[in-house]
């Protein structure tokens, strides 16, 4: 069996009792429903290996269902969660611990990148599928066994609209993990020395981005006892108003922390917008390029570069 841990993607992937009842809402699902699903489940209750295979027949068919089929273990424990899904189905409640059942089908579906595409098709399927076996089964009264049907086939909808919710969730919690991890990568704070630190700014520097950038600093400091920070902001294209506020904060707190913050690489674009812009950048120490920080904050560290002489020149 698959080793599947969803206990964290639980905590992002969060359905209330009030969203649960507005999915109920939005099916037209009535208790008056809940006797006729009954009716229909001695039928589906015969035929659940079967509607299982079928299911996933439909879905083998489909290229964007291929992950799935990639990963057997997946594949075999998705079977087992798709035939309790089907006994659950038909009965008779709906409440959280159904959601959870498909709250775990969904997000192993989520783990094996299935597209949310192939979900209304594939339970369109189903149900047609559902419905021929109960038509075939109604007897003397087809109308009561078509109506047993509608009831079960709002079951189907009700299960559509959480599935596109669960993965919808499940994915905005991978991409904004994702998104974390690039803006940790885009703000590296670097020990190249001890007690000296060097921060890199390439790219777009807004509001969000410089708080990030403040908070990984600060931690740097602390962790690294540093002394001197060269701030090189040679990628930066622009900054706004905000955007150096927050600069002069980071600055300002830095200094809080013991920690003295050289900025470098300062483009004559950003320095006029500054100075246009009223920032008070008199608490700032600027130099020109990288290199001349590094060089001033290891002098102010007690630092001291000797050039080594060349041989070649010794023995000329």
């Amino acid at each position: 069996m698959a080793d599947l841990d969803f206990s964290a993607h639980r905590q992002a992937v969060h359905l209330t009792d009030e969203d649960i009842a507005r999915h109920k809402r939005f099916v037209g699902l009535e208790a008056a429903d809940l006797p006729r699903i009954a009716a229909v489940r001695p039928i589906v209750m015969e035929r659940v290996d079967e509607l299982t295979t079928m299911f996933f027949d439909f879905l083998r068919g489909l290229d964007v269902a291929t992950p799935l089929f990639r990963r057997g273990d997946l594949l075999d424990e998705a079977k087992r969660m798709k035939r309790e899904h089907l006994i659950a189905m038909v009965g008779g409640v709906y409440d959280r611990a159904y959601v959870e059942l498909q709250l775990e089908l969904g997000l192993l579906y989520s783990k094996v990148g299935l597209d949310t595409r192939v979900f209304p098709g594939a339970f369109y399927h189903l149900m047609n599928t559902v419905g021929a076996i109960v038509m075939a089964n109604a007897g003397d009264d087809p109308q009561k066994a078509f109506q047993n049907f509608m009831a079960v086939k709002k079951i189907g909808f009700l299960d559509i609209g959480l599935m596109i919710d669960i993965m919808a969730a499940e994915r905005e919690q991978t991409i904004s993990i994702q998104q974390e991890a690039i803006r940790e990568l885009s703000t590296p704070v670097l020990q190249i020395r001890d007690g000296l630190l060097i921060l890199p700014i390439i790219g777009t520097l807004d509001s969000f981005r410089a708080k990030q950038l403040t908070d990984s600093l600060l931690r740097a400091i602390r962790a690294n006892r540093a002394k001197m920070v060269v701030m090189d902001i040679t990628g930066v294209a622009a900054v706004d108003s905000r955007v150096a506020n927050h600069l002069i904060q980071t600055v300002a707190a830095s200094r809080l922390m013991g920690a003295t913050v050289i900025v470098t690489g300062l483009s004559g674009d950003v320095a006029q917008a500054l100075v246009s812009l009223g920032v008070d950048l008199g608490t700032l120490n600027t130099v020109g390029d990288l290199q001349g920080g590094l060089e001033l904050a290891e002098r102010r560290l007690g630092y001291r570069i000797a050039r080594q002489a060349d041989s070649s020149l010794e023995t000329a």
